[in-house]
């Protein structure tokens, strides 16, 4: 049995703040919303890279984080 705790999809695995995730916010209260930001974004692996293992692809880096990294790229 998997010990590590499931990420909170609502939240950034990095910083751990809302992400504010359209896709997330459609899943959680069964309203249409327009498409995410996330869906056009550019992430690079160094920043894929950063999230904690076993959390990859169950959460959404948030904005912040995603454009924090685009300026140290």
């Amino acid at each position: 049995m998997d010990a590590t705790p499931r990420p909170d999809p609502s939240r950034c695995p990095l910083c751990g703040e809302s992400n504010r995730c359209a896709m997330e916010i459609e899943r959680e209260t069964g309203q249409a919303q327009p498409a995410c930001w996330c869906m056009e974004a550019d992430f690079s692996e160094d920043l894929l890279a950063r999230v904690p293992q076993g959390q990859s692809r169950m959460a959404c880096i948030c904005a912040r984080c995603a454009a924090q990294a685009a300026l140290q790229d």
